[in-house]
């Protein structure tokens, strides 16, 4: 059993939240670009890890690029946001989601979550668009590795002839129906991040099925670069390919991808069990139609097991109750132990850039929001909460979900969360 008299040698190496797992071939790929020369944005690592990942996805092309939040940027491009142009948004999600909406100089409305998958509820966007008729491009986010209720979330766009650009971020190897994240938008984005399911310690795709806008996407990667003997732009380019160093990172993790899904699922599993007999929930995995890829374990307090938390703009007090707690507490003992958890997304809606934004839920327009949801409070006679997105942040934690932590941490993780309910 845990033993608190030896807490500050409980994890002498830090547990991670989620970090890079390499192998002794992890630097093969990297070292054939180093000893070909092949070190650049041109190579058989790129060429590689586009094929890949479009034979995972299910798409017919993939285009590498630095970073996710670069593929999503040239995504909005490629669905014409123009400036002053609203676009619907995932609202609990990274920011990196939405930032290139406002790239393009495109204004963000965002969407609540529902409590099934902890992704955009289909119902406030179908609100949204009586609110904002003149929507035509929609960003929807897989969070921690589950899927969206695609479908739903596709025949609201159909009925109101939106495209949909789906961020397959955190979700890549999740699926819906037997179908790949990354596939069901009209364009997707995938990421090999650090913290990613697989990583180039940086990078990222876009996703299509239409050959012209690859091709559009490979060359306002490359400065847009005309097909002349000299440096000819017509149009504004960017500084976004992959390099084929870090292609060379990710075209060797693309084996292992499936063996971080099942140890992602045994730690997701792990938690579940090890909290069965307290008052939390787990984040939504186990859903009919999808299997998410388990990329991050998260837990969310049941609300009259909430003690007293408030938080501000850069920090969080909370007090102490017997039988209860709350995420502050949770997240600083884990801490102390040397165990690094993290927040829920702070819903963009809550954010100091995006305050003023719209904001939709269930109900309709969401900017008259300041007094929706009081942390640790009631949920309304419903089950729900007027505010989602903000209940599931003020209740919710991500847990550690390193795949290199071993069972033994995990249990010792499991009783340090149970003592903060002591």
């Amino acid at each position: 059993m845990f033993n608190p008299d030896n807490e500050l040698n409980a994890f002498p190496n830090k547990i991670w939240l989620s970090s890079p797992t390499m192998y002794a071939d992890s630097m093969d790929y990297v070292m054939e670009a180093y000893e070909t020369n092949w070190m650049s944005t041109v190579g058989a690592n790129i060429n590689e890890v586009e094929r890949l990942t479009a034979e995972k996805v299910g798409c017919r092309y993939a285009v590498a690029l630095s970073c996710g939040t670069a593929a999503l940027h040239l995504a909005m491009k490629l669905a014409g946001v123009k400036p002053r142009d609203k676009v619907f948004c995932s609202d609990m999600t990274f920011d990196a989601t939405v930032n290139p909406v406002v790239y393009e100089g495109g204004i963000p409305i965002f969407i609540d979550t529902e409590y099934d998958t902890w992704n955009m509820d289909p119902i406030a966007l179908e609100k949204a668009f009586e609110i904002y008729p003149e929507v035509k491009v929609v960003v929807v986010a897989h969070l921690y590795g589950t899927p969206a209720k695609i479908d739903e979330i596709r025949a609201v766009c159909s009925r109101h002839g939106a495209v949909i650009i789906e961020d397959a971020a955190e979700s890549l190897g999740a699926s819906y129906k037997g179908k790949m994240t990354g596939s069901f938008g009209n364009i997707g984005v995938c990421s090999f991040n650090g913290n990613k399911i697989i990583t180039g310690s940086a990078g990222g795709c876009l996703l299509t099925d239409d050959k012209e806008a690859a091709d559009k996407v490979r060359k306002w990667s490359t400065q847009s670069r005309e097909n002349a003997p000299w440096y000819q732009h017509e149009e504004l380019g960017y500084n976004y390919r992959m390099s084929n160093v870090i292609a060379g990172v990710v075209r060797g993790q693309f084996p292992y991808l499936e063996t971080h899904i099942v140890r992602k699922k045994a730690i997701y599993e792990r938690y579940r069990d090890g909290f069965k007999d307290l008052p939390v929930q787990m984040n939504p995995m186990d859903l009919v139609n999808s299997k998410p890829n388990y990329w991050l374990s998260c837990m969310i307090l049941d609300p009259d097991a909430m003690c007293r938390q408030v938080r501000g703009e850069q920090q969080a007090l909370y007090i102490g109750e017997k039988g209860k707690s709350c995420p502050t507490e949770i997240l600083e003992t884990l801490a102390k132990y040397n165990a690094e958890g993290r927040p829920i997304w702070k819903p963009m809606h809550m954010q100091p850039i995006y305050r003023n934004n719209g904001f939709v839920t269930r109900e309709g327009d969401g900017r008259g929001r300041t007094n929706a949801y009081i942390a640790g409070g009631k949920l309304g006679k419903d089950g729900r909460a007027a505010d989602v997105g903000m209940d599931i942040f003020e209740r919710g934690l991500c847990l550690p979900s390193d795949n290199k932590m071993t069972a033994r941490q995990q249990d010792l993780i499991i009783e340090i969360v149970h003592r903060c309910f002591a």
